[in-house]
Protein backbone atom coordinates (compact mmCIF):
# COMPACT_ATOMS: atom_id res chain seq x y z
CA UNK A 1 0.00 0.00 0.00
CA UNK A 2 2.94 2.70 0.94
CA UNK A 3 4.47 1.39 -2.75
CA UNK A 4 1.01 2.89 -4.25
CA UNK A 5 0.90 5.65 -2.02
CA UNK A 6 4.14 6.55 -2.89
CA UNK A 7 4.01 6.76 -6.78
CA UNK A 8 0.10 8.30 -6.98
CA UNK A 9 0.42 10.51 -4.56
CA UNK A 10 2.07 13.29 -7.49
CA UNK A 11 1.18 14.14 -10.72
CA UNK A 12 2.39 11.36 -13.43
CA UNK A 13 0.40 11.72 -16.60
CA UNK A 14 3.07 13.03 -19.35
CA UNK A 15 1.98 15.58 -21.89
CA UNK A 16 2.83 14.33 -25.61
CA UNK A 17 2.17 16.99 -27.69
CA UNK A 18 5.54 19.31 -26.97
CA UNK A 19 8.92 18.21 -26.23
CA UNK A 20 11.65 16.02 -27.52
CA UNK A 21 10.09 13.07 -29.58
CA UNK A 22 12.69 10.39 -28.77
CA UNK A 23 12.35 11.06 -25.50
CA UNK A 24 8.81 11.06 -25.20
CA UNK A 25 8.66 7.73 -27.11
CA UNK A 26 11.69 6.15 -24.52
CA UNK A 27 10.42 7.17 -21.22
CA UNK A 28 6.87 5.87 -22.28
CA UNK A 29 7.97 2.53 -24.10
CA UNK A 30 10.74 1.49 -22.08
CA UNK A 31 8.72 0.68 -18.46
CA UNK A 32 6.42 -1.00 -20.85
CA UNK A 33 8.80 -2.74 -22.42
CA UNK A 34 9.76 -4.21 -19.17
CA UNK A 35 6.31 -4.38 -17.75
CA UNK A 36 5.17 -6.84 -20.72
CA UNK A 37 8.05 -8.66 -20.18
CA UNK A 38 7.25 -9.42 -16.69
CA UNK A 39 3.30 -9.82 -18.41
CA UNK A 40 4.93 -12.51 -20.73
CA UNK A 41 6.12 -14.42 -17.76
CA UNK A 42 3.22 -15.43 -16.36
CA UNK A 43 2.66 -18.17 -19.21
CA UNK A 44 6.47 -18.59 -19.81
CA UNK A 45 7.13 -20.05 -16.16
CA UNK A 46 4.23 -21.57 -16.66
CA UNK A 47 4.91 -23.66 -19.10
CA UNK A 48 8.87 -23.51 -17.58
CA UNK A 49 7.01 -25.10 -14.74
CA UNK A 50 5.22 -28.00 -16.27
CA UNK A 51 7.56 -28.37 -19.06
CA UNK A 52 10.27 -29.41 -16.35
CA UNK A 53 8.44 -30.40 -13.13
CA UNK A 54 5.07 -32.18 -14.46
CA UNK A 55 4.75 -33.90 -18.30
CA UNK A 56 5.33 -33.31 -22.14
CA UNK A 57 1.75 -33.30 -22.36
CA UNK A 58 1.70 -30.88 -19.47
CA UNK A 59 3.88 -28.68 -21.31
CA UNK A 60 1.80 -29.17 -24.48
CA UNK A 61 -1.12 -28.56 -23.39
CA UNK A 62 -0.54 -24.81 -20.97
CA UNK A 63 1.51 -23.91 -24.53
CA UNK A 64 -0.96 -24.86 -26.87
CA UNK A 65 -4.06 -23.07 -25.27
CA UNK A 66 -2.98 -19.18 -26.26
CA UNK A 67 -5.45 -18.96 -29.15
CA UNK A 68 -8.38 -20.07 -27.36
CA UNK A 69 -7.33 -17.20 -24.67
CA UNK A 70 -6.57 -14.49 -26.94
CA UNK A 71 -9.57 -15.03 -28.86
CA UNK A 72 -11.91 -14.04 -25.73
CA UNK A 73 -9.53 -11.74 -24.12
CA UNK A 74 -8.17 -10.36 -27.40
CA UNK A 75 -11.89 -9.14 -27.97
CA UNK A 76 -11.89 -7.24 -24.91
CA UNK A 77 -8.02 -6.05 -25.07
CA UNK A 78 -9.42 -4.60 -28.63
CA UNK A 79 -12.40 -2.82 -27.29
CA UNK A 80 -10.42 -1.55 -24.31
CA UNK A 81 -8.20 -0.11 -26.66
CA UNK A 82 -11.24 2.53 -27.89
CA UNK A 83 -10.95 4.15 -24.32
CA UNK A 84 -7.47 4.49 -24.27
CA UNK A 85 -7.22 6.34 -27.48
CA UNK A 86 -10.78 8.16 -26.92
CA UNK A 87 -8.95 9.25 -23.31
CA UNK A 88 -5.96 10.19 -24.71
CA UNK A 89 -7.10 12.30 -27.53
CA UNK A 90 -9.43 14.10 -24.42
CA UNK A 91 -6.54 14.50 -22.54
CA UNK A 92 -4.64 16.15 -25.33
CA UNK A 93 -7.36 18.62 -26.23
CA UNK A 94 -7.44 19.22 -21.76
CA UNK A 95 -11.12 18.29 -21.76
CA UNK A 96 -10.69 16.77 -18.07
CA UNK A 97 -14.62 16.41 -17.45
CA UNK A 98 -14.65 14.15 -20.75
CA UNK A 99 -11.44 11.98 -19.25
CA UNK A 100 -13.75 11.41 -16.49
CA UNK A 101 -16.55 10.25 -17.93
CA UNK A 102 -14.75 8.18 -20.43
CA UNK A 103 -12.97 6.51 -17.35
CA UNK A 104 -15.99 5.79 -15.55
CA UNK A 105 -17.65 3.88 -18.54
CA UNK A 106 -14.72 2.43 -19.52
CA UNK A 107 -14.46 0.33 -16.11
CA UNK A 108 -18.29 -0.44 -15.42
CA UNK A 109 -17.95 -1.92 -19.10
CA UNK A 110 -14.86 -3.98 -18.02
CA UNK A 111 -17.08 -5.15 -15.07
CA UNK A 112 -20.12 -6.30 -16.92
CA UNK A 113 -17.93 -8.02 -19.81
CA UNK A 114 -15.80 -9.83 -17.09
CA UNK A 115 -18.68 -11.58 -16.11
CA UNK A 116 -19.45 -12.50 -19.66
CA UNK A 117 -16.34 -13.80 -20.50
CA UNK A 118 -16.26 -16.02 -17.19
CA UNK A 119 -18.91 -17.73 -18.53
CA UNK A 120 -18.78 -17.81 -22.29
CA UNK A 121 -14.85 -18.63 -21.74
CA UNK A 122 -15.74 -22.34 -20.03
CA UNK A 123 -18.44 -23.01 -21.69
CA UNK A 124 -16.64 -22.37 -25.04
CA UNK A 125 -13.57 -24.51 -24.03
CA UNK A 126 -14.66 -27.90 -25.21
CA UNK A 127 -15.43 -26.91 -28.84
CA UNK A 128 -12.44 -24.65 -28.91
CA UNK A 129 -10.16 -27.70 -28.12
CA UNK A 130 -11.95 -29.74 -30.46
CA UNK A 131 -11.73 -27.26 -33.35
CA UNK A 132 -7.82 -27.59 -32.99
CA UNK A 133 -7.71 -30.99 -33.53
CA UNK A 134 -6.13 -31.50 -29.95
CA UNK A 135 -4.92 -35.15 -29.02
CA UNK A 136 -6.82 -36.93 -26.58
CA UNK A 137 -3.98 -37.46 -23.95
CA UNK A 138 -3.66 -33.70 -24.10
CA UNK A 139 -7.09 -32.46 -23.72
CA UNK A 140 -7.85 -33.25 -19.68
CA UNK A 141 -4.56 -30.83 -18.81
CA UNK A 142 -6.17 -28.37 -21.21
CA UNK A 143 -9.49 -28.47 -20.21
CA UNK A 144 -8.26 -28.11 -16.76
CA UNK A 145 -6.31 -25.04 -17.23
CA UNK A 146 -8.99 -23.48 -19.24
CA UNK A 147 -11.70 -24.10 -16.98
CA UNK A 148 -9.57 -22.18 -14.11
CA UNK A 149 -8.13 -20.10 -16.17
CA UNK A 150 -11.43 -18.41 -17.23
CA UNK A 151 -13.01 -18.38 -14.10
CA UNK A 152 -10.49 -15.71 -12.54
CA UNK A 153 -10.11 -13.86 -15.72
CA UNK A 154 -11.81 -10.94 -14.30
CA UNK A 155 -8.46 -9.93 -12.70
CA UNK A 156 -6.79 -9.57 -16.04
CA UNK A 157 -9.69 -7.64 -17.70
CA UNK A 158 -9.16 -4.82 -14.98
CA UNK A 159 -5.63 -4.58 -14.59
CA UNK A 160 -5.37 -4.38 -18.41
CA UNK A 161 -8.40 -1.61 -18.70
CA UNK A 162 -6.67 0.20 -15.82
CA UNK A 163 -3.33 0.30 -17.37
CA UNK A 164 -4.80 1.20 -20.56
CA UNK A 165 -6.36 4.34 -18.98
CA UNK A 166 -3.18 5.51 -16.94
CA UNK A 167 -1.38 4.92 -20.26
CA UNK A 168 -3.22 6.67 -22.32
CA UNK A 169 -2.18 10.20 -20.22
CA UNK A 170 1.32 9.11 -20.48
CA UNK A 171 1.91 6.96 -17.54
CA UNK A 172 3.22 3.42 -18.01
CA UNK A 173 5.55 3.63 -14.46
CA UNK A 174 2.90 2.17 -12.34
CA UNK A 175 1.56 -0.68 -14.83
CA UNK A 176 5.08 -1.61 -14.73
CA UNK A 177 5.63 -1.76 -11.45
CA UNK A 178 2.19 -4.05 -10.63
CA UNK A 179 2.98 -6.16 -13.09
CA UNK A 180 6.65 -6.76 -11.74
CA UNK A 181 4.86 -7.90 -8.61
CA UNK A 182 2.43 -9.90 -10.01
CA UNK A 183 4.78 -11.70 -12.21
CA UNK A 184 7.37 -12.36 -9.16
CA UNK A 185 4.32 -13.70 -7.38
CA UNK A 186 3.31 -15.81 -10.08
CA UNK A 187 6.65 -17.48 -9.82
CA UNK A 188 6.58 -18.11 -6.62
CA UNK A 189 3.06 -19.70 -6.29
CA UNK A 190 4.08 -21.45 -9.43
CA UNK A 191 7.03 -23.21 -7.69
CA UNK A 192 5.19 -23.77 -4.86
CA UNK A 193 2.09 -25.21 -5.79
CA UNK A 194 3.89 -27.48 -8.09
CA UNK A 195 6.82 -28.77 -6.76
CA UNK A 196 5.45 -28.60 -3.00
CA UNK A 197 2.21 -29.31 -3.63
CA UNK A 198 2.09 -30.87 -6.72
CA UNK A 199 -1.37 -29.58 -8.24
CA UNK A 200 0.26 -29.96 -11.57
CA UNK A 201 -1.35 -27.68 -14.63
CA UNK A 202 -4.16 -27.17 -11.65
CA UNK A 203 -1.51 -25.17 -9.84
CA UNK A 204 -0.34 -22.91 -12.91
CA UNK A 205 -3.75 -21.80 -13.12
CA UNK A 206 -4.05 -20.93 -10.01
CA UNK A 207 -0.94 -18.75 -9.14
CA UNK A 208 -1.98 -17.34 -12.55
CA UNK A 209 -5.59 -15.97 -11.67
CA UNK A 210 -4.38 -14.89 -7.81
CA UNK A 211 -1.39 -12.93 -9.48
CA UNK A 212 -3.59 -11.47 -11.69
CA UNK A 213 -6.27 -10.59 -8.97
CA UNK A 214 -3.35 -8.65 -7.36
CA UNK A 215 -2.07 -6.51 -10.17
CA UNK A 216 -6.10 -5.71 -10.83
CA UNK A 217 -6.24 -4.39 -6.99
CA UNK A 218 -3.19 -2.34 -7.49
CA UNK A 219 -4.21 -0.77 -10.56
CA UNK A 220 -7.55 0.13 -8.68
CA UNK A 221 -5.88 1.03 -5.77
CA UNK A 222 -4.46 3.83 -8.14
CA UNK A 223 -6.66 5.14 -9.99
CA UNK A 224 -8.84 5.76 -6.78
CA UNK A 225 -5.20 7.89 -5.17
CA UNK A 226 -4.77 9.88 -8.54
CA UNK A 227 -5.11 13.24 -8.21
CA UNK A 228 -5.70 14.24 -12.03
CA UNK A 229 -8.53 13.68 -14.38
CA UNK A 230 -8.23 9.70 -14.31
CA UNK A 231 -9.20 9.67 -10.35
CA UNK A 232 -11.65 6.65 -9.71
CA UNK A 233 -14.81 7.28 -7.60
CA UNK A 234 -17.09 4.37 -6.48
CA UNK A 235 -20.23 6.82 -6.68
CA UNK A 236 -19.74 7.95 -10.10
CA UNK A 237 -19.60 4.50 -11.69
CA UNK A 238 -22.35 4.67 -14.55
CA UNK A 239 -22.49 4.89 -17.97
CA UNK A 240 -22.01 7.72 -20.06
CA UNK A 241 -23.77 6.60 -23.26
CA UNK A 242 -22.28 9.51 -25.62
CA UNK A 243 -19.04 8.16 -24.26
CA UNK A 244 -19.08 4.54 -24.52
CA UNK A 245 -20.74 5.12 -28.44
CA UNK A 246 -17.15 6.73 -28.52
CA UNK A 247 -15.40 4.08 -27.12
CA UNK A 248 -17.01 1.49 -29.73
CA UNK A 249 -16.63 3.45 -32.53
CA UNK A 250 -12.59 3.01 -32.18
CA UNK A 251 -12.56 0.07 -29.98
CA UNK A 252 -15.51 -2.59 -31.84
CA UNK A 253 -13.36 -2.43 -35.07
CA UNK A 254 -10.23 -3.51 -33.14
CA UNK A 255 -11.76 -5.98 -30.62
CA UNK A 256 -13.33 -7.29 -33.90
CA UNK A 257 -9.86 -7.88 -35.49
CA UNK A 258 -8.37 -9.31 -32.43
CA UNK A 259 -10.92 -11.91 -31.67
CA UNK A 260 -11.31 -13.43 -35.50
CA UNK A 261 -7.84 -13.37 -35.95
CA UNK A 262 -7.46 -14.88 -32.42
CA UNK A 263 -9.69 -17.40 -33.32
CA UNK A 264 -8.55 -18.14 -36.85
CA UNK A 265 -5.14 -19.18 -35.16
CA UNK A 266 -6.92 -21.99 -33.65
CA UNK A 267 -7.03 -23.43 -37.10
CA UNK A 268 -3.39 -22.38 -37.44
CA UNK A 269 -2.59 -24.63 -34.35
CA UNK A 270 -4.43 -27.67 -35.78
CA UNK A 271 -2.30 -27.51 -38.43
CA UNK A 272 0.59 -27.70 -36.21
CA UNK A 273 -1.11 -30.30 -33.97
CA UNK A 274 -1.33 -32.65 -36.96
CA UNK A 275 2.43 -32.92 -36.63
CA UNK A 276 2.18 -34.78 -33.16
CA UNK A 277 3.18 -33.98 -29.05
CA UNK A 278 6.64 -33.13 -30.26
CA UNK A 279 5.77 -30.22 -32.57
CA UNK A 280 3.17 -28.96 -30.51
CA UNK A 281 6.43 -28.68 -27.75
CA UNK A 282 8.31 -27.11 -30.30
CA UNK A 283 5.85 -24.94 -31.53
CA UNK A 284 4.97 -23.58 -27.76
CA UNK A 285 9.09 -23.12 -27.42
CA UNK A 286 8.99 -20.92 -29.99
CA UNK A 287 5.94 -19.25 -29.49
CA UNK A 288 7.38 -18.17 -25.86
CA UNK A 289 10.10 -17.09 -27.34
CA UNK A 290 8.53 -15.06 -30.11
CA UNK A 291 6.41 -12.91 -27.89
CA UNK A 292 9.66 -11.84 -26.29
CA UNK A 293 10.89 -10.70 -29.38
CA UNK A 294 8.07 -8.92 -30.12
CA UNK A 295 7.73 -6.94 -27.24
CA UNK A 296 10.29 -3.89 -28.52
CA UNK A 297 7.38 -3.29 -31.32
CA UNK A 298 4.73 -4.07 -29.87
CA UNK A 299 5.41 -1.57 -26.96
CA UNK A 300 6.66 1.32 -29.20
CA UNK A 301 3.10 0.54 -30.89
CA UNK A 302 1.38 1.31 -27.91
CA UNK A 303 3.57 4.59 -27.54
CA UNK A 304 2.55 5.84 -30.88
CA UNK A 305 -1.10 5.10 -29.88
CA UNK A 306 -0.93 7.13 -27.52
CA UNK A 307 1.26 9.90 -29.23
CA UNK A 308 -0.87 10.01 -32.00
CA UNK A 309 -4.14 10.03 -29.88
CA UNK A 310 -2.24 12.79 -28.02
CA UNK A 311 -1.12 15.31 -30.57
CA UNK A 312 -4.38 14.75 -33.00
CA UNK A 313 -6.25 15.89 -29.93
CA UNK A 314 -4.62 19.00 -30.09
CA UNK A 315 -4.67 18.72 -34.14
CA UNK A 316 -1.02 18.36 -34.54
CA UNK A 317 -1.03 15.92 -37.59
CA UNK A 318 2.91 16.71 -38.75
CA UNK A 319 4.24 16.17 -35.33
CA UNK A 320 2.07 12.79 -34.85
CA UNK A 321 3.35 11.48 -38.44
CA UNK A 322 7.02 12.60 -37.15
CA UNK A 323 6.68 10.34 -34.06
CA UNK A 324 5.04 7.63 -35.78
CA UNK A 325 8.22 6.93 -38.15
CA UNK A 326 10.34 7.25 -35.01
CA UNK A 327 9.01 4.67 -33.27
CA UNK A 328 9.01 2.32 -36.58
CA UNK A 329 13.26 3.19 -36.41
CA UNK A 330 13.24 2.39 -32.94
CA UNK A 331 11.26 -1.02 -32.86
CA UNK A 332 13.33 -2.23 -36.45
CA UNK A 333 16.63 -1.47 -34.46
CA UNK A 334 15.54 -2.99 -31.32
CA UNK A 335 14.09 -6.42 -33.25
CA UNK A 336 17.31 -6.35 -35.55
CA UNK A 337 19.36 -6.39 -32.19
CA UNK A 338 17.02 -9.23 -30.44
CA UNK A 339 16.64 -11.28 -33.90
CA UNK A 340 20.47 -12.59 -34.56
CA UNK A 341 21.40 -14.17 -30.51
CA UNK A 342 17.83 -15.74 -30.82
CA UNK A 343 18.90 -17.49 -34.12
CA UNK A 344 22.47 -18.13 -33.09
CA UNK A 345 21.31 -19.83 -29.87
CA UNK A 346 17.81 -21.02 -30.89
CA UNK A 347 18.25 -25.13 -29.78
CA UNK A 348 19.86 -23.36 -26.14
CA UNK A 349 16.56 -21.08 -25.84
CA UNK A 350 14.11 -24.36 -26.47
CA UNK A 351 16.12 -26.09 -24.57
CA UNK A 352 15.30 -24.17 -21.04
CA UNK A 353 11.50 -24.88 -21.64
CA UNK A 354 11.88 -28.66 -22.88
CA UNK A 355 15.28 -30.54 -23.12
CA UNK A 356 13.56 -33.29 -24.82
CA UNK A 357 15.96 -33.68 -28.79
CA UNK A 358 12.98 -34.21 -30.89
CA UNK A 359 11.62 -30.81 -29.38
CA UNK A 360 14.18 -29.22 -29.38
CA UNK A 361 14.98 -29.50 -32.81
CA UNK A 362 11.02 -28.20 -33.63
CA UNK A 363 11.72 -25.59 -31.84
CA UNK A 364 15.31 -24.06 -33.04
CA UNK A 365 13.83 -24.92 -36.48
CA UNK A 366 10.72 -22.70 -36.10
CA UNK A 367 12.99 -19.47 -34.85
CA UNK A 368 15.84 -20.16 -37.35
CA UNK A 369 12.98 -19.95 -40.38
CA UNK A 370 10.37 -17.45 -39.14
CA UNK A 371 13.14 -14.78 -36.98
CA UNK A 372 14.48 -12.76 -39.96
CA UNK A 373 11.26 -11.62 -40.98
CA UNK A 374 9.96 -10.11 -37.91
CA UNK A 375 11.40 -6.75 -38.77
CA UNK A 376 8.01 -6.85 -40.88
CA UNK A 377 6.00 -6.79 -37.64
CA UNK A 378 7.36 -3.72 -37.27
CA UNK A 379 6.02 -2.07 -40.01
CA UNK A 380 2.42 -3.05 -39.17
CA UNK A 381 2.39 -3.18 -35.55
CA UNK A 382 3.67 0.62 -35.36
CA UNK A 383 1.38 1.84 -37.99
CA UNK A 384 -1.60 -0.31 -37.04
CA UNK A 385 -1.38 1.85 -33.33
CA UNK A 386 -1.04 4.88 -35.16
CA UNK A 387 -4.14 4.12 -37.07
CA UNK A 388 -6.27 3.42 -34.16
CA UNK A 389 -3.91 6.48 -31.80
CA UNK A 390 -5.99 8.49 -34.61
CA UNK A 391 -9.63 6.95 -34.07
CA UNK A 392 -8.83 4.81 -37.24
CA UNK A 393 -9.45 1.75 -35.69
CA UNK A 394 -11.89 0.06 -38.68
CA UNK A 395 -8.81 0.74 -41.05
CA UNK A 396 -6.48 -1.34 -39.25
CA UNK A 397 -9.17 -3.82 -38.82
CA UNK A 398 -10.05 -4.77 -42.21
CA UNK A 399 -5.81 -4.69 -43.46
CA UNK A 400 -5.07 -7.08 -40.49
CA UNK A 401 -7.99 -9.21 -41.25
CA UNK A 402 -7.39 -9.69 -44.83
CA UNK A 403 -3.74 -10.32 -44.12
CA UNK A 404 -3.83 -12.20 -41.12
CA UNK A 405 -6.75 -14.20 -41.29
CA UNK A 406 -8.24 -14.72 -45.43
CA UNK A 407 -4.67 -14.71 -46.95
CA UNK A 408 -3.25 -16.99 -44.27
CA UNK A 409 -5.27 -19.50 -44.35
CA UNK A 410 -6.08 -19.37 -48.00
CA UNK A 411 -2.52 -20.10 -47.64
CA UNK A 412 -2.75 -22.59 -45.32
CA UNK A 413 -5.19 -24.60 -47.44
CA UNK A 414 -3.30 -24.00 -50.91
CA UNK A 415 -0.03 -25.67 -49.23
CA UNK A 416 -0.98 -28.60 -47.31
CA UNK A 417 -3.54 -29.46 -50.21
CA UNK A 418 -1.51 -28.50 -53.10
CA UNK A 419 2.17 -28.19 -52.24
CA UNK A 420 3.48 -30.06 -49.60
CA UNK A 421 1.85 -30.54 -46.09
CA UNK A 422 4.88 -30.53 -44.05
CA UNK A 423 6.19 -28.58 -41.26
CA UNK A 424 8.29 -25.93 -42.70
CA UNK A 425 6.04 -24.91 -45.32
CA UNK A 426 2.68 -24.63 -42.78
CA UNK A 427 5.12 -23.04 -40.30
CA UNK A 428 5.77 -20.06 -42.98
CA UNK A 429 2.07 -19.32 -42.87
CA UNK A 430 2.43 -16.21 -40.53
CA UNK A 431 5.81 -14.61 -42.22
CA UNK A 432 3.81 -14.67 -45.78
CA UNK A 433 0.33 -13.12 -43.35
CA UNK A 434 3.00 -10.03 -42.32
CA UNK A 435 4.41 -9.54 -45.44
CA UNK A 436 1.05 -8.80 -47.09
CA UNK A 437 -0.12 -6.62 -44.14
CA UNK A 438 2.69 -4.78 -43.49
CA UNK A 439 2.61 -3.86 -47.40
CA UNK A 440 -1.06 -2.66 -47.71
CA UNK A 441 -0.24 -0.82 -43.82
CA UNK A 442 2.35 0.85 -45.09
CA UNK A 443 0.72 2.17 -48.53
CA UNK A 444 -2.51 3.35 -46.66
CA UNK A 445 -0.96 5.15 -43.96
CA UNK A 446 1.33 6.86 -46.37
CA UNK A 447 -2.01 8.33 -47.98
CA UNK A 448 -4.03 8.56 -44.64
CA UNK A 449 -5.69 11.65 -43.37
CA UNK A 450 -5.37 11.24 -39.29
CA UNK A 451 -6.82 14.38 -38.64
CA UNK A 452 -10.04 13.29 -40.61
CA UNK A 453 -10.20 10.53 -37.92
CA UNK A 454 -10.20 12.00 -34.58
CA UNK A 455 -13.11 11.63 -32.13
CA UNK A 456 -13.18 14.46 -29.63
CA UNK A 457 -14.64 17.25 -30.29
CA UNK A 458 -12.08 19.83 -28.56
CA UNK A 459 -14.14 22.42 -28.60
Amino acid sequence: MNLVKRFTSRKSDVDMTEGNIVRHLIEFSFPLLIGNIFQQLYNTVDTWVVGNFVSNEAFAAVGSVGPIINMLIGFFLGLSSGAGVVISQFYGAKREDKVSAAVHTAILMTLVMAVIFTFAGIAFTPYALDMMDTPENVIPESSKYLTIYFAGVIGLMVYNIGAGILRAVGNSTLPFIFLVVSALMNTVLDLVFVILFKMGVEGVAYATIISQGVSAVLIMISLMRSDSCIRFEFKRLRFDFEMLGKIFKVGIPAAVQMAITAFSNIFVQSYINYFGDDCMSGWTAYGKIDQLILLPMSSLSLASTTFVGQNLGKYQEDRAKKGVTTALLMSIAATVILMIPVMVFAPQLVSFFNDKPTVIEFGAMFLRYISPFYVLCCVNQIYAGALRGSGNSRSAMFITLGSFVFFRQLYLFITSNFISNTIIPISMAYPAGWFVCSLIMFIYFKKADLKGKVVVDAK
